[in-house]
């Protein structure tokens, strides 16, 4: 499901600015995410938490505090918490404000002591960030779109495609701008780079270097077969999970 067809349905529900403001949060911080490095200081949620915060004063009570005012989230969450069970679910009255102060927390205290030594505290920091605001989108899109919280999760796994620096788009053409990457390395980086929509043999083929067409076949099935690193669905070929691990463990996106 796109960002579109989400956000259709999510105003069929929910005040369509603050939707917006969420959604635009959730895909910035994303890509912050994926840019690594120096831009893991900016995955800090902020954002996106003042977005569902005042979400979740809609849902409520059917009105919110404006955007760019001061929102007290302290008494927010303590009045939330003391809504009946009756009248909303637990998700609204207590999971989400709890989970979002976390978000908070973190913000507040960069440079507190973190518990591992020698782990970069910004990618500590904007991994359970970015689980957490995950979680948050999938529990609106649970709860307002109806469907389970697997498929939830899934649509927003499917939300923002990961980014590959070293790839420049020209209109259909996707151009690999380091010279030195091999051929598996290359077709990683560019089904990295196409995310869930993955490519096709004849669109890989033709933004690899002429050198490298030749084999394409085998690297592509070494990649499928040996590595579990590419799946092809019988017409595009899509990146895996552990084939987007290792395009970031080893930083040649």
């Amino acid at each position: 499901m796109a960002v579109p067809d989400v956000r259709t349905n999510l105003i069929k529900h929910l005040d369509a600015k603050l939707v917006d403001e969420l959604l635009e949060a959730h895909s910035e911080a994303k890509q912050e995410f994926y840019l690594g490095g120096l831009r893991l200081n900016e995955v800090e949620g902020g954002r996106f938490c003042e977005a569902a915060f005042r979400l979740l004063e809609f849902i409520t009570t059917g009105t919110y505090t404006q955007l760019g005012s001061q929102i007290n989230t302290e008494t927010l969450i303590r009045q939330l918490s003391q809504i009946p069970q009756t009248m909303h679910k637990d998700s609204i009255r207590l999971h989400i404000p709890r989970a979002l102060r976390v978000v908070y927390d973190i913000r507040n205290n960069r440079d507190a002591a973190h518990l591992a030594d020698g782990i970069d505290p910004n990618l500590q920091d904007a991994i359970l960030v970015i689980s957490i605001i995950d979680w948050v989108l999938a529990e609106f899109i649970r709860l307002y779109h109806t469907v389970s919280a697997d498929e939830a999760q899934k649509i927003v796994e499917n939300l923002v495609t990961r980014k590959a620096p070293t790839v420049q788009i020209f209109g259909d053409f996707l151009k690999v701008l380091n010279p030195n990457l091999g051929a598996s390395d290359r077709v990683m980086v560019l089904l990295y780079q196409c995310g869930v929509d993955g490519a096709s043999f004849k669109a890989l083929e033709e933004w690899m270097k002429p050198s490298m067409r030749i084999n394409l076949k085998r690297t592509i099935t070494n990649l499928i077969d040996e590595k579990c690193f590419v799946h092809f669905d019988g017409t595009n070929y899509k990146i895996t999970r552990a084939g987007q691990k290792e395009v970031e463990n080893r930083k040649i996106y």
